[in-house]
């Protein structure tokens, strides 16, 4: 009761709101998979609105060279170098190890 004589229906509009991403996203099903993968909800909207706007495939994808690896740490390089089976990669430099993986 919500103290006028009508019911509470704070719980059905709660749900609404969750069940409801609201009109501005364009696919609200790829919306509602993101947020359940833990996306936020600006992001899960930004994603799910590009993807109406193109194809599917074509979304997060970018182009141009990669210039990420200058920003990791030796021991994420290393990490990474692991994965790929890089040998010597223990006793290369930081330069080594990014030449190493963009071959």
């Amino acid at each position: 009761m919500d103290g006028r004589g009508g019911q509470d229906d704070s719980e059905g509009m709660a749900e609404k709101k969750k069940d409801d991403p609201g009109p501005s996203v364009k696919d609200p099903e790829m919306y509602e998979s993101l947020r359940e993968d833990g996306a936020s909800k600006a992001k899960a909207a930004a994603i799910s609105n590009a993807a109406a706007n193109t194809s599917r495939e074509e979304v997060g994808s970018k182009g141009g060279s990669s210039g990420s690896y200058e920003d990791w740490t030796v021991d994420e390089l290393r990490e990474r170098a692991a994965e790929l089976d890089v040998e010597g990669r223990s006793d290369m430099t930081k330069d080594e190890l990014i030449t190493a993986l963009r071959e």
